[in-house]
């Protein structure tokens, strides 16, 4: 049945969990860090379709403003929707979400070298993703991996990084199978893979069947091995999207695309979450079209934001430190349309949205106390864009 505005299920809490010893990550596999007045870098990912056109933008932000000035765009191939930084930003990898490359059935994955100096990209070797329209892309906590969650093939892939920063082919693949009673399931549509916090298992999450499979992973050895239990199931027709672990390591939580919630969830070194509570990201009230897209946890651990496409707002929850549990702080509305994907800096106090149907970006403040947001009155047009990578500027 369909979940009411903001209507809290809790579950009883799982106990005797044992505590990871994690950092909040932004992206994938970096930890967070930075200061109030150390300037910001952004690299912007976009759905241009064309590879003529510049698809790969970078810029310059100011955290005492919140201002966004462009610093290059470059050519990076059709719809490079998803990327994603090594450590010490020297590598920088992408997803080209198309469904042919070199007559497969197939997107492709990118990897670039950063320069220093500047922040440019230089293209240093292109792979196929061995499935169709891939959109998202995140390293394993060593670094050596490339995990790679392909929507139209219904697969993820592992990449072996290689010490030049280059991909290797493919070394491991898997398909899911399935669908849900929703239109949109009808098949399996991976829409993000992560690894856990102690690198011991990639997690794909799988918009069309419901689940968020389990994997054990090995990146040294450049295995991802389909375990024979998912780590969990959602609800049928919530079509869950995206995942994102809680500094703690203890939690996660898990955005649902189709039916517009988030589900708060308790996790276990085995590699199993169990649901601790599921509400709306939508507003009392609202009855229009919406679609959810991205999550994140602030940097300390007492925030999360969410985006609702359609309803075209941020949703801001407080986490309660001792259960996790999610209690509605704010919707904002992201002055714009289609807000695909979101990102804080790496301090928390700035917060940037991806409007993809309006080709903007626009920052908000961040209140340190209560998670608020207030808009900056900065924005930048951009040509659809997708996904925003901060990092601090290792140019200056």
């Amino acid at each position: 049945m369909p979940f009411p505005a903001r209507l809290l299920r809790t579950q009883h809490l799982i106990g005797g969990i044992s505590l990871i010893t994690a950092v909040f990550l932004s992206g994938c596999g970096r930890p967070t860090t930075g200061s109030a007045s150390q300037d910001y870098l952004v690299y912007v990912g976009t759905n241009v379709g064309s590879a003529e056109e510049n698809t790969i933008f970078l810029y310059r932000l100011s955290p005492a403003t919140g201002a966004l000035t462009r610093v290059s765009a470059q050519r990076g191939g059709a719809s490079p929707t998803y990327l994603t930084l090594s450590e010490g930003q020297r590598f920088l990898y992408a997803v080209n979400e198309t469904q042919t490359f070199r007559g497969m059935k197939s997107g492709s994955v990118r990897s670039y070298a950063v320069d220093r100096r500047t922040g440019n990209l230089t293209l240093l070797n292109e792979q196929p993703s061995t499935g169709a329209s891939p959109c998202y892309i995140s390293l394993d906590r060593s670094g050596k991996a490339a995990l790679v969650a392909n929507y139209v093939g219904g697969n993820v892939s592992l990449l072996p990084v290689l010490a030049d920063g280059q991909l290797a082919p493919p070394s491991s693949t898997s398909q899911h199978a399935g669908k849900g009673p929703h239109q949109n399931q009808d098949g399996a549509h991976a829409h993000c893979i992560i690894a856990d916090p102690a690198n011991a298992y990639a997690f794909a999450v799988d918009l069309g069947t419901d689940r968020v499979y389990r994997y054990r992973l090995n990146a040294a050895q450049g295995q991802l091995t389909q375990m024979a239990e998912p780590a969990f199931v959602a609800r049928p027709g919530a079509g869950p999207r995206h995942l994102t672990f809680h500094p703690n390591g203890k939690r996660a939580y898990l955005i649902n695309e189709l039916n517009s919630t988030i589900t708060a969830l308790d996790y276990d070194a085995a590699g199993q979450f169990r649901e601790h509570q599921t509400l709306s990201a939508l507003p009392v009230g609202y009855a229009g079209a919406n679609s959810c897209a991205d999550i994140h946890v602030s940097p300390d651990g007492r925030f999360l934001y969410a985006s609702n496409r359609g309803h075209n707002s941020i949703a801001v929850f407080s986490i309660d430190a001792a259960s996790g549990t999610l209690t509605s702080v704010q919707d904002v509305d992201t002055q714009g349309k289609t807000p695909r994907n979101f990102t804080l800096d790496p301090s928390g106090r700035l917060l940037l949205v991806a409007n993809q149907n309006s080709n903007n970006i626009v920052t908000f403040r961040v209140d340190q106390k209560t998670g608020q947001l207030t808009p900056t009155g900065q924005t930048v047009e951009v040509p659809s864009p997708m996904f925003l990578q901060v990092v601090e500027d290792f140019t200056k």
